[in-house]
């Protein structure tokens, strides 16, 4: 097993890996940037290493720098988180070469399956149903327009590398189709170095559905059951909740095995999430594997009893997994929230700033994986997502009453969240009743405004905190690696 392992990324899951670490005896090397010198995982870890400036490129993405830390530590490992450079194949050959234990798959499959064309191809080859689209990208507009009138409007241009809901445009007619290749393309380029792009079958009510898997390096592969992921804006999931009500136990069984299938038709490795679309006729089509850890997947965690994290670390190192498929049994249901520093009147901008009060959810099935803290600057650089909010209860109406009771119990003032739009998402009928489609914000809850009456409550709080004096709370330090004094966690006192 490793003595040290290096997190090359930052925010909430550079803290949660920290924490399987801590729990494994394992010690941690964080790094940074300009902009993150007092984060929260700076401030955890047992090491930290400067990077450079906040420019991604010259820090989180800066393989260089990262590997250099990983030697001046003696980090025998690096764990990627999700984002920067965990699904990068040329990171990963560098640790290999460079004798550093990568905690993920091997580079030829991240590169394989970061291709959306190559990951298709395989799939097809493993009997894996795929959305009917192209298996190979196309660059001549009139092939393009070709296609789709075959596959048949409305149809998704997709770039063929990365993910983040980027390079992706709904076509519902012929005239869109060259704007959407183009505006595509530029995208796909500007964020992934790739302008390549393909087209596939748009379906406008269907479910996006994942299936958890672990996989190791002695052919042991298994899935820890979906999750739910069809509430999203601008092609990213923003709430997340498992068991999926969509699923038959018959559909689940079938999607599952389709899931394993599809992982060892491309020689996986470690955690991985293969994701499916659902259409209304309960016929799923596979859509990508993930090759990391999902920012979603404490769900997973609470109804399986499962560290992934754990098991990540542990495959890595040569072990055999440690579970079998029939000793996965969920219970319960669990709902995520993403809560992300982003206005939700405003088409989901980016909202950085300072942190100038907040006061977390506590209470029984309630896990909030933390990135900031009260006097946090949110830094522009980067996803400005602060933490995941997690319950988990018996059922999914007392899991839903206990997550919109959790987010009451949220405050965070300073930079705008999206807690009360998620709050109204919950207390729909449509969610309630588990209508949900990848269109449903847009269908549901497009032109969303704020309660004007619970915005000037919060005003009034944060003024009334503001007059009051009060002290920052004990994760408010004055340097990243400063020490809170017993006086820091008692609050607004005097003598």
């Amino acid at each position: 097993m490793f003595d040290k392992i290096l997190i090359a990324n930052r925010g909430e899951i550079a803290l949660r890996v920290i924490n399987t670490c801590r729990d494994m005896g394992i010690k941690t090397v964080a790094v940074y940037s300009d902009a993150d010198q007092k984060a929260g995982h700076v401030i955890f870890s047992d090491e930290a290493i400067y990077l450079g400036p906040s420019e991604p490129s010259l820090s989180y993405l800066n393989m260089d720098g990262i590997i250099a830390a990983a030697k001046q530590t003696q980090a025998q490992a690096i764990h990627p988180g999700y984002g920067f450079l965990s699904e990068n194949h040329e990171f990963a050959q560098r640790c290999r070469d460079e004798g550093i234990v990568f905690i993920g798959p091997t580079a030829e499959v991240i590169r394989n399956l970061g291709d959306k064309i190559t990951s298709r191809k395989i799939m097809v080859a493993g009997g894996v149903p795929v959305t009917p689209g192209l298996i190979h990208c196309e660059t001549e507009m009139i092939a393009l327009m070709d296609a789709a009138e075959k596959i048949g409007y409305p149809v998704l241009v997709k770039a063929t590398a990365g993910g983040g809901g980027k390079g992706i445009r709904i076509v519902n007619s012929p005239e869109e189709i060259g704007e959407a290749v183009a505006s595509a393309s530029r995208e796909a380029l500007k964020a992934f170095g790739n302008g390549e792009v393909y087209i596939e079958k748009f379906f406008s009510k269907a479910r996006h559905i994942e299936f958890q898997i672990l996989a190791d390096k002695h052919g042991n592969t298994i899935h820890l059951f979906e999750r739910e992921c069809s509430i999203q804006r601008r092609h990213q999931k923003i709430i997340e909740e498992t068991p999926s009500l969509a699923l038959t136990p018959e559909l689940r069984h079938k999607m599952g095995a389709a899931a394993v299938k599809a992982a060892k038709a491309s020689h996986y490795e470690n955690a991985g999430t293969v994701e499916f679309l659902l259409d209304e006729g309960n016929h799923f089509y596979f859509l990508e594997i993930n090759t990391r850890l999902q920012v979603e997947h404490p769900i997973t965690e609470m109804t399986t009893g499962v560290d992934l994290v754990k098991h990540q670390i542990e495959i890595a190192a040569g072990k055999k997994l440690g579970l079998r498929q029939k000793d996965i049994q969920p219970r319960g249901h669990a709902i995520e929230c993403r809560i992300y520093a982003e206005d939700p009147e405003h088409d989901f901008l980016p909202s950085p700033g300072k942190i100038r009060f907040m006061k977390e959810p506590t209470g029984p099935g309630i896990r909030n994986d933390c990135g900031v803290y009260q006097g946090f600057e949110v830094p522009v650089d980067y996803d400005p997502i602060l933490s995941k909010l997690v319950v988990h209860a018996q059922t999914r109406d007392q899991a839903v009453s206990k997550m919109i009771k959790a987010l009451q119990d949220y405050i965070v003032l300073g930079v705008k969240t999206p807690i009360e739009f998620m709050m109204d998402v919950l207390n729909s009928r449509p969610f309630r009743n588990s209508e949900v489609f990848t269109d449903f914000i847009e269908t549901h809850f497009s032109g969303w405004k704020a309660d004007r009456d619970l915005a000037d409550v919060a005003m009034i709080a944060f003024i009334a905190d503001a007059l009051g004096g009060a002290r920052t709370n004990a994760h408010s330090y004055s340097s990243a690696k400063e020490t809170a004094s017993p006086w820091d966690t008692l609050g607004n006192w005097k003598l």
